[in-house]
């Protein structure tokens, strides 16, 4: 471990593991790098001393000129099924500077994203767009404000350079921080490049550094493939309980350490349609918001393939055993999302026809094209009969009004107070989402203009997304109807 002036302290335990699983690669000096966000408060918890990131010495470790553990950068590689398609693949456009340990003692990677090319850039340039990374920095942003655990950004550097996309673009860097960069699909790579002697290593190092505590049980790899499933069904649940649709659940974007990561064609939903997709590539809706489940149990599947040999010497044994965890995905998965569901709705208790009552409820929400987070916000502060725009038509039909009178009937069963119900309510459904069009002109007026004063503003309402109080109107509101659907892009 190596302790660096401004709060650095870093190590590189990544690189104990075989030589297969990375490659050390020298700087991809920029130009001309300016800091143009850092966030401060990530710094403080990270132990680093924000003041000195702001310094030319800092910007040029933050930008990739200077580096800090060991002389070089460590670009990882990994394999993924993209599109249901197996692919071998790296960290083409990203390289970790090494592994954070803050003043809580708590091991964290922290990467450069756009930096350059890398043995595994596969013909790209490994840059990165200013738009893309500042983009990347609100979604994580806000997915840490509503309670999901995800990766974060640190800062944005620009770069002083143009990337070449269909149009010259303002560079940047992104510095992304997660607890590691650890994915289904490295594994699904020791398991096709190196073996079972590389899956150990691997599986090993996962479990010392995730979850130590499975290390001393009878069989710690089938313990492992449970920790990951639990995990996951906690994180989607999260993520649909939100409207969030990571757009490319591809198995190289799936975190062992459940984490979300990757935010390239991602989005919330406004008006509540299960089919819903961002991607411009998912022509057939393979990652749309109905499927993330069903694609998350899928990627586990893939990931118990990987290390089948470890699990037991005897394939159907390991088989067996390994079917037996997996089916327990959509249990628990379900329970994670009912009860949130319940919270949502302010109920306390598990009752029979709390499944029904919920599923009625996003029924007639997708019949009526209601938009999702203010449906849920409107019932939280009983204004659900003097809505405005899209809700209203909903909130008088007659089915919904039925629907209502079941809701007040269930909500009395239980025996909590109305304020009990309202706090629980309120604490569950946020007010703000980062929401399409409020993005997408937050990052013009930064990339074209150079103006981020609409972008700063936005994230620091999405920081605090549960604070129903003193909230303009404006980040409320869904966006004006367009006939031309939004779409966001893969590696910008």
């Amino acid at each position: 471990m190596k302790k660096i002036e401004g709060g650095w302290n870093l190590q590189c335990s990544y690189t104990s593991l075989p030589e297969i699983f990375y490659t050390k690669i020298d700087p991809n000096p920029v130009n001309a790098p300016n800091l143009v966000v850092l966030n401060e408060d990530l710094a403080n918890d990270l132990g680093l001393d924000a003041d000195m990131l702001k310094t030319k010495e800092g910007i040029d470790i933050l930008a990739g000129n200077e580096v800090l553990y060991g002389g070089f950068l460590l670009a990882q590689a990994y394999a993924g099924h993209q599109f249901g398609h197996f692919t071998v693949l790296g960290d083409g456009r990203a390289a970790l500077i090494g592994e954070q340990i803050n003043p809580q003692g708590k091991t964290i990677d922290i990467q450069l994203k756009g930096s350059g090319f890398t043995p595994y850039s596969r013909g790209g340039d490994g840059r990165a767009t200013l738009s893309a990374m500042l983009r990347e920095y609100i979604i994580s942003e806000a997915m840490y404000g509503l309670g999901i655990p995800t990766t974060r950004s640190l800062s944005v550097v620009t770069t002083g350079e143009k990337v070449y996309r269909e149009t010259p673009l303002e560079g940047a860097i992104l510095v992304r921080t997660a607890s590691s960069h650890i994915r289904v699909g490295t594994f699904q790579y020791a398991a096709a490049k190196g073996g079972k002697s590389a899956v150990k290593s691997l599986a090993d190092y996962t479990i010392n550094r995730h979850f130590p505590h499975v290390k001393d049980t009878p069989n710690p790899y089938i313990e492992l493939l449970g920790e990951l499933i639990k995990s996951q069904a906690s994180l989607i649940a999260k993520w649909q309980l939100v409207g969030f649709i990571h757009g490319v659940m591809n198995t190289d974007n799936m975190a062992i350490s459940g984490e979300a990561i990757d935010y390239g064609p991602c989005a919330f939903m406004n008006e509540y349609n299960s089919k819903t997709v961002f991607s411009s590539i998912d022509t057939q809706g393979r990652y749309a918001y109905q499927n993330q489940p069903a694609i998350a149990a899928w990627n586990l599947t893939r990931f118990a393939e990987s290390f089948l040999t470890l699990i037991d010497d005897d394939q159907q044994k390991a088989i067996s055993l390994a079917e037996e965890k997996l089916n327990n995905f959509e249990a628990i998965y379900n329970e994670y999302y009912i009860n949130g569901m319940r919270k949502k709705l302010g109920l306390f208790d598990k009752q029979e026809g709390d499944s029904e009552l919920i599923n009625d409820l996003l029924s007639i929400m997708e019949k009526s094209k209601a938009d999702y987070t203010n449906t849920f916000k409107a019932l939280t502060f009983n204004e659900y009969n003097q809505s405005r725009n899209t809700l209203e038509e909903m909130f008088q039909s007659n089915e919904f009004k039925l629907w209502e009178k079941r809701w007040k009937e269930r909500l009395i069963k239980q025996g909590k107070s109305e304020k009990e119900v309202e706090d629980m309510m309120k604490a569950s459904n946020p007010s703000v989402i980062p929401r399409n069009h409020l993005v997408e002109e937050a990052l013009f007026l930064a990339s074209n203009n150079n103006d981020y004063s609409t972008f700063n503003e936005l994230v620091r309402i999405l920081q605090k997304p549960y604070n129903h109080e003193d909230i303009n109107e404006k980040y409320t509101l869904p966006p004006k109807s367009s006939s031309v659907p939004y779409k966001t892009y893969c590696g910008t």
